[in-house]
């Protein structure tokens, strides 16, 4: 379903983000062999949310991603937008295997944050978030997966972007992530921005399994 949506999109964006890397030996999707199940996952996460705000991808100028991963949806911005700024905060290990993925893809990368350096990794909280317009903050399960002290840290943040794309699962440990996402998304609602939730229905096949869900968030004062 995913990746039919994708192929017949009329915006053709998304079908060339589909291409695969060959870095890091991705394992291919039998039935679309020149992608692989987690690129196609993560392009549809960017169709459904680029419908959400009106705007095209290339005009994000700004985002920082709260865990990255290996540094797939950096690698998708940088294919969009080759003037990106484009921060990652994860732990320092995965900000190695970052770097790694990224260098072998010749993708600029560092780790000191400064101003129009392509991407950056970084393993510290920053005292300061880029501010200027279209910018973009992203959560896919990161947030929902992390204590709630470090989540309240960047909760605090996000309300300078005028953009916000989290993913999340009903359940984390004993942590009742419907409940505290509903939270959150009275505060955000209290501050103006446009809060819409969707279930992720491949991702919530079994009546009794885990539910996930997809946040798309916008600030309502300039859009």
């Amino acid at each position: 379903m995913m990746l039919i949506k994708i192929i017949c999109n009329k915006n053709k964006l998304f079908k060339k983000l589909l291409v695969e890397d060959n870095v890091g030996n991705p394992i291919r999707y039998f039935l679309y062999p020149i992608s692989s199940g987690n690129r196609i996952r993560e392009v549809f996460h960017l169709l459904i949310f680029s419908n959400f705000i009106k705007i095209p991808l290339s005009k994000i100028d700004n985002i920082y991603e709260f865990g990255g991963g290996y540094g797939n949806m950096a690698r998708l911005f940088y294919k969009i937008n080759k003037k990106i700024n484009y921060t990652i905060f994860d732990t320092y290990f995965i900000n190695l295997l970052q770097y790694y993925y990224l260098r072998m893809l010749k993708i600029p990368v560092n780790f000191k944050i400064k101003k129009n350096k392509n991407i950056t990794l970084t393993y510290k909280i920053s005292k300061h978030f880029n501010k200027n317009k279209n910018n973009l903050f992203i959560a896919n399960w990161s947030l929902s997966e992390s204590p709630i002290k470090l989540r309240e840290i960047f909760i605090k943040k996000i309300y300078s972007f005028d953009f916000i794309l989290i993913s999340y699962q009903s359940n984390f440990e004993n942590i009742n992530n419907h409940k505290y996402f509903n939270y959150l998304i009275n505060k955000l609602e209290q501050k103006n921005f446009y809060v819409y939730r969707q279930e992720i229905p491949y991702m919530n096949f079994f009546r009794f399994s885990n539910k996930h869900y997809y946040i798309f968030i916008k600030k309502l004062a300039k859009y």
